[in-house]
């Protein structure tokens, strides 16, 4: 779904926050520190980051002010002990969006992010994603490749859409079971597998010169590659 960046140094909390976003199906990174953090938009960007304010090498401050210019898309949420007026205050002049004050309900945290991640989707202008000859049309569902239309079942499609949203973003097992069938499920996930690679036998007999490829990494999920310039 997204890509957050979770800038968190104790380790009890980080994987709290890290467990439920996951759960919830988004891709996270968990920076200990502020210079973690100042590397990680190296690898890419991110939509959101949960940046606590009360790190041991910089001041949480010092950190949103490099980030807001690095990442000028993310939604910046503060994490802090802090509850005075004018440490929010602070926060949201050096390029936070919103704030959660420490001890954060994680039903909240969802919620908020979700809240945010929603009005950056709607943010987004549309248009088809294209891959090489594969195009997608999100709002249509509708897949083409060179032009000719392709035929996928609804979680075919729901998968290949998940992949094709970060090109060459490894994506776990479990981030794929959760958004594209249900943070609950309970059933095998070799379904996940018989599904990718009924997508690739679709995706193989529609042609095309030029077509991305779906990466298996084993002991951990896929991959989808564009096609080579």
């Amino acid at each position: 779904m997204a890509r957050l960046l979770v800038v968190e140094d104790d380790e009890t909390i980080g994987a709290a926050l890290v467990r439920t976003l996951t759960v919830h199906g988004h891709d996270v990174v968990r920076a200990p520190d502020a210079a973690t953090a100042l590397r990680a938009p190296d690898d890419g960007a991110f939509d959101l980051v949960l940046l606590d304010l009360g790190l041991p090498d910089a001041d949480g401050l010092t950190v949103c002010r490099e980030l807001r210019p690095v990442l000028p898309d993310a939604v910046i949420v503060m994490l802090t002990a802090r509850d005075e007026e004018m440490d929010v205050v602070l926060g949201l002049e050096s390029g936070a969006d919103d704030y959660l004050v420490k001890p954060v309900r994680l039903a909240e945290l969802h919620a908020r992010v979700a809240a945010h991640l929603r009005r950056v989707e709607a943010s987004r202008p549309g248009g088809p994603t294209r891959l090489g000859d594969l195009a997608l049309d999100v709002a249509s569902r509708q897949v083409t490749v060179a032009g000719r239309p392709v035929h996928l079942r609804p979680r075919e499609y729901d998968l290949l859409a998940r992949l094709a949203a970060r090109p060459g973003v490894a994506v776990s097992r479990d981030v794929l079971i959760a958004q594209v069938w249900d943070e609950h499920w309970f059933g095998s996930t070799k379904t996940l597998d018989v599904h990718v690679a009924a997508l690739r036998r679709r995706l193989e007999a529609a042609g095309g010169s030029r077509m991305p490829e779906i990466v298996t990494l084993r002991g951990h999920g896929y991959r989808l590659d564009a096609p080579q310039a």
